[in-house]
This record gives C-alpha cells, structure tokens and sequence, in this order.
C-alpha cells in the first residue's frame, strides 16, 4: 500500500478521498489555489500546498505545479477526483514517468475512451450496441449532411472530445444543420481545444442510464448496478438514482446492460473504477453513449446499494491488489437517491451565487449521508463550479428513499447564498416523478423553478 497520496482536485471529492486515504492509514497531500488556501480539503489533509492563483490553468489544471508538489512531499500515488486533470491521458503518462502512480486507468484506456468517436467504433467492435451515426469524426459540412440523411431526422452533432454538455447541438432538418455543425466545433475547439464532431440519431425520449465497473490489473471486471441520471438541466445531471425505477427497469434489462458495461471494459483493456453511460429508448433498447474514466460525482448511490467503498477500492487497485469478489458476489440491495445542492439560483436561470455561508445546518439520522467541504464562514468563490454538497438518502424501497429525501432537503438550511434546495425539494415532490414516470427531457419541461 502507498504510504502517502496527493489529492489533485479540490473540494468534496477531495474530501471524501482524504477519508478514504485515512481508513487505509496511507498519508495525503492536499493541493490548494490560493483562494482556496482555507478550503475544507486543505485543512484536514496530513499536508498542503499551494500551486498557484485562482485560475484552473495555473493550478488545478498546471501539470508541472501539481507534479512538483508530489515531488516536494514524497508523494508516491496522486488520486485525481473528477473533472480538472481527471481524464487527461498526457498527465497520467506524465505520473507515470516521474515515478507517481495514477489512481485511474492507464493513459492509453484515457485516449481510446476520450475520443468519443473512436470510443464509439472499439464498443461496436466489441458488440455493443451504439447510437447509428457517422463512421468516427465528421469532416465536412457536406459529410454531415450526408450522414444525417442517411441515418434520418432528427439527429444531433457532438465534439468527438467532449463532456460536460458542451460542445453538443440538436439538428431538427438540414436547414439547421450547418448553423448547428459550426456552432459545435467552435465550442468544441474552444472548450477542449479539439474542434473535431461526429453525428448520431437523436433518440426520442430515452433515459439516461449509466453502470458502475470496476476492474484490476488481473483481467477481472465487476459492474456495481446501474444509475437513472435522466434528471438533467441543460445536459447537466440534477439528481441520480440507484437502482433506476422499475417498471421501465426490469431485471433482464440490468443484467444485459452489465454485460455490456464490462465487455466495453475488456475491450479497452481497462483498471480501476469507470462509468459506462448509455441511451435507453421506451422500448427499452439500449445504446453506449461514452465512458467515463474516472469516479463520478454520483459514485455515492452506487457504494450504498453495493455496499462497495468505491474510492477506496480504487487506491487498492492502483496499489494493484486484485478484486476480492466476482459479480456473483455483489448483491445490489435497497434504494439511492442523491441531489446535487448548488450555490445558485434557480429563479434566475440558475445564476451562480458566490458568497459567504453565514448559517448552516445538515440533515443527519440513519439512511442519510452529506458529501460536502462546506461549513460555517466558509467563502463560496466565483472561480470554480457552483456544487457546495451531494445530499445522499438510503432506504429499503424507493419510495422509503423518496420520502427521506423530502425530510433531509426540508431540514437542509444554508443562509448567506441562494442555493437549489428548494429546487429540489419541489422535484421530489413532483407525482410523475414519484411514479417513475420522466426521461431525459423531464427538467426541460418542468417548472420547478417557480413553484
């Protein structure tokens, strides 16, 4: 096992691995930008260390600062959360030549999965199922409208290095088509410095569906159950939940959907934890949309109702322990709801809302779990996303879950900033929602905002 490991992210997740690090009795090394230099991760971590001002580009995002940081403290592994360097092949390869070991996927398995395109082309290989579109990336205007005829109506362009929502527009004719193309590969470039886009089938009213893996270096592959991450706002998860709501979920479903998941995890020679996220139509077909390589923000509802301590299972893998268990083993039980608690304000078209936490007080009892780096006196900044806390509720059905939630976000103050709680206190509340009865279009369509 490591002896010490730095943490290059910050907030929440940079939490929840220094606790993680601490029950594994390994040391950590937290990273801070100097707004951040009273930041909750900074101060419980064993060490800290500044690596530059608030911009990402001189810290969470500067390489060469965090590289050196683990040289100055010794660390010997570097854990990247999510977002920030997460899923940045050329610093993983970095880690690897200065003698830190990455605690996510090799580089390689990075490339193949952050090319969306070429993610795409390896899953069909590897037979599974994918949304019909372009061979890999579009090159020309006159391509994509040439694949958008082929494949039908509406049909949506994506950057081929995407993520986060960007770099994404929906095409109803070929009227739209090149507005939308061009509109696409300029936030592509800008965004990812990549202004490469492919073209896929639009697929009516589908959920979002994703499933948790975990692999070692031995060749063995578990997934921990799927999530419904269907509640979005502007492609922007809201809310996710384990397992997703029967009946659109039946258990034949789930186990074809498991398979898939771990045999996209072969295909690209995968380690550690991903996320394979997939498109679900009404009939229930399924399609690979991408994969994550990293931990996801909604890791929480998968380790409840597995039971499996996700993070910590990743440091044991990058220490190159093998899985202690076989799929036969994880018994997927009970219900997940998680709501992401934002610094912002719904009423005015989600404006982030910075400022400084002058009360606050967090729901508690049994079934209830708050990831969060906030407190008292803590200042939100404008310089980083809006997310002060994940509030997670477990019960025995998802109707149990349901009601919790309604109580811990009733019982959830924070003062001296705007935040979503009322949001989504009016979401859980909703009787479609209850019902199981939404898809990824559910938000958009909703008023929540204003109720």
């Amino acid at each position: 096992m490591f002896k010490k490991i730095l943490i290059a992210n910050r907030g929440e997740i940079a939490v929840r691995i220094i606790r993680a690090c601490r029950e594994l009795g390994v040391r950590t090394v937290a990273v801070f930008s100097q707004p951040d230099r009273d930041a909750l991760h900074a101060q419980i971590a064993d060490e800290a260390i500044c690596i530059g001002p608030a911009a990402t580009k001189d810290s969470y995002n500067n390489i060469a600062a965090i590289l050196s940081a683990c040289e100055i403290t010794g660390a010997e592994a570097l854990h990247p959360g999510f977002g920030f360097l997460s899923e940045n092949a050329a610093f993983a390869r970095m880690c690897g030549r200065c003698g830190v070991t990455f605690i996510g996927p090799k580089p390689e398995s990075i490339e193949l999965m952050g090319d969306k395109a070429t993610a795409k082309e390896t899953m069909k290989k590897a037979g599974v199922p994918v949304v019909p579109g372009s061979d890999g990336v579009v090159e020309s205007l006159e391509d994509a409208k040439a694949v958008a005829k082929e494949i039908g109506y509406p049909v949506m362009v994506k950057a081929s290095a995407g993520g986060g929502g960007r770099g994404i527009r929906f095409v109803g004719s070929e009227a739209e088509l090149e507005g939308a193309f061009t509109a696409a590969k300029q936030e592509a470039l800008t965004f990812f410095a990549n202004g490469d886009v492919y073209i896929e089938k639009f697929i009516v009213g589908p959920r979002h569906i994703e499933v948790q893996i975990l692999a070692d270096r031995f060749g063995n592959v578990v997934h921990l159950g799927e999530r419904d991450c269907s509640m979005q706002r502007r492609n922007q998860k809201v809310l996710e939940e384990s397992p997703s709501p029967a009946p659109f979920m039946t258990g034949e479903l789930r186990e074809r959907m498991g398979q898939a998941a771990c045999a996209a995890a072969k295909a690209c020679g995968y380690e550690n934890a991903g996320t394979v996220e997939f498109l679900v139509d009404e009939q229930g077909n399924f399609y690979f949309m991408e994969m994550n390589t990293r931990v996801q923000v909604e890791h929480p509802v998968s380790e409840l109702v597995s039971g499996v301590d996700i993070v910590r299972r990743q440091i044991l893998i990058a220490a190159g322990h093998k899985l202690p268990y076989t799929q036969a083993d994880i018994q997927l039980k009970g219900h997940a709801i998680e709501c992401r608690i934002n610094a912002e304000n719904p009423a005015l078209g989600f404006r982030p809302c910075p400022g400084t936490i002058e009360a606050l007080h967090m729901p508690g009892g049994p079934g209830v779990r708050i990831d969060s780096a906030i407190y008292q006196g803590y200042t939100i900044t404008p310089y980083y996303d809006s997310m002060i806390a994940k509030l997670i509720v477990y019960a025995p059905t998802r109707k149990e879950a349901i009601l919790k939630m309604r109580w811990a976000l009733a019982e959830f103050l924070v003062e001296g900033v705007d935040t979503n709680i009322e949001f989504q206190l009016n979401l859980v509340k909703d009787p479609d929602f209850e019902a199981g009865s939404f898809d990824i279009g559910f938000l958009d369509r909703k008023n929540f905002a204003h109720q």
